[in-house]
């Protein structure tokens, strides 16, 4: 499971810096990350990752992750 996660962050730090990878994630996203995790996998497994991704992907540009830790921050 953990390393699940680790792909996944793979992927979107790999969708963010690479112009190319991320217009292939947009039009293959199933070839986009199976070229990442080197492996073919049913669609169902590789459909959880895909939204996965997007959730994180969506999650950081909308910088909802920030405003929910400036909840916490005490300054």
């Amino acid at each position: 499971m953990e390393e699940l996660k680790e792909k996944i962050e793979e992927i979107v730090n790999k969708v963010k810096s690479d112009e190319n990878f991320a217009e292939k994630f947009k039009t293959e996203p199933v070839k986009a990350v199976e070229e990442i995790l080197g492996v073919d996998l049913p669609d169902e497994q590789i459909n959880q990752v895909i939204d996965a991704v997007k959730a994180k992907l969506n999650l950081d540009e909308s910088g909802i992750i920030d405003k929910v830790k400036g909840l916490f921050n005490k300054d």
